[in-house]
């Protein structure tokens, strides 16, 4: 029974073992800092913006597509935020069209690719370009403050601190994360996800709604990004043009370094979620032990490629 439970964990149990392993070398190099609530506090503050992603990316990925729009959808989407705020004085109206824009990007995604019969992940850098350029055109590459929003309910509820210690966005990862679970594992969407990822063609035999599938997962990234960029830009009280720039790889990188193959039809919420963990913690890692700056992509490229190559070998078993 033991071993029948570690076979089938044993692709979240090896993520686990790569963080507990990240932890223990940065606490014994720096142990003023990871010993120190301080740097816990942080990763609770700036993880979830790219963590929230991931989660929704890798139903994307299981059901064997792949986004790369993300990243300018969560830009545009602050900027309707921020815009929107100005004009009406209201965050929870630019929150609510902020997450109404993003549901319509990631169906305007999921309808090219299952209606025009077009490749994911070319439909999508498209897309990427598309929003990217439409956040330049319409900010003037211009930022705006959000520092009056610091008042509001919206602001405490999305990003406020729950007893000036828990970030209350790490509350929303945790509670997102449950709810893709949910779905992905004990709802019929989710065994959908996954026969549309392992087999399209045989998932169509057994009654799935193959297209359907395609344009629900990604609609909900679409909504997904446009809630991190809403969050972003509300934690540090500004809207920049380029909020987004920098996510895609990171992001990618947690659902790869969590166990969910590129062909799809395999994945967990479990492991995005630690690899998220393990990403986030790397940076601030590197430079607390005493390395430069520098050797934050280099080792980002080491440890997912170890662990993609220490996942397949373990499925193969």
């Amino acid at each position: 029974m033991r071993s029948a439970l570690l076979r089938e964990n044993k692709s979240q149990i090896s993520v686990i073992i790569v963080l507990f392993g990240i932890f223990i070398l940065f606490t014994i190099g720096s142990p003023q800092t990871f010993l120190s609530y301080n740097i816990y506090y942080s990763f609770m503050s700036t993880i979830p913006f790219f963590a929230i992603m991931a989660l929704s990316l890798t139903l994307v990925v299981i059901s064997g597509e792949m986004d790369l729009s993300f990243p300018s959808i969560m830009g545009f989407a602050g900027w309707a935020f921020t815009v929107i705020y100005h004009r009406t004085g209201s965050p929870g109206i630019g929150l609510l069209l902020a997450l109404v824009f993003g549901l319509g990007a990631g169906l305007m995604n999921g309808l090219l690719i299952v209606k025009l019969k077009l490749p994911s992940m070319i439909t999508t850098i498209g897309t990427q370009f598309f929003w990217a350029g439409a956040t330049a055109v319409v900010s003037g590459g211009l930022g705006k403050t959000l520092v009056p929003t610091k008042t509001s309910f919206i602001y405490k509820l999305l990003v406020g601190r729950l007893g000036g210690l828990v970030p209350a966005q790490m509350i929303w990862t945790v509670i997102i994360a449950f709810f893709i679970w949910f779905f992905l594992n004990r709802h019929r969407f989710g065994a959908h996800v996954y026969f549309t990822g392992d087999n399209p063609e045989s998932a169509r035999v057994m009654g799935v709604n193959v297209d359907w599938i395609k344009m629900m997962v990604f609609t909900q990234m679409g909504l997904f990004a446009a809630f991190a960029g809403v969050l972003a830009s509300l934690e540090v009280t500004y809207y920049w043009p380029t909020l987004g720039q920098g996510y895609l790889l990171k992001t990618i990188a947690a659902v790869y370094l969590g166990g969910t193959p590129v062909d799809g039809g395999v994945g967990t919420v479990f492991g995005t979620f630690i690899g998220a963990i393990i990403l986030g913690c790397l940076e601030a890692g590197i430079i607390a032990i005493g390395m430069t700056g520098f050797w934050t992509q280099l080792i980002y490229g080491l440890i997912v490629i170890v662990s993609i190559a220490m996942h397949s070998i373990l499925r193969k078993r």
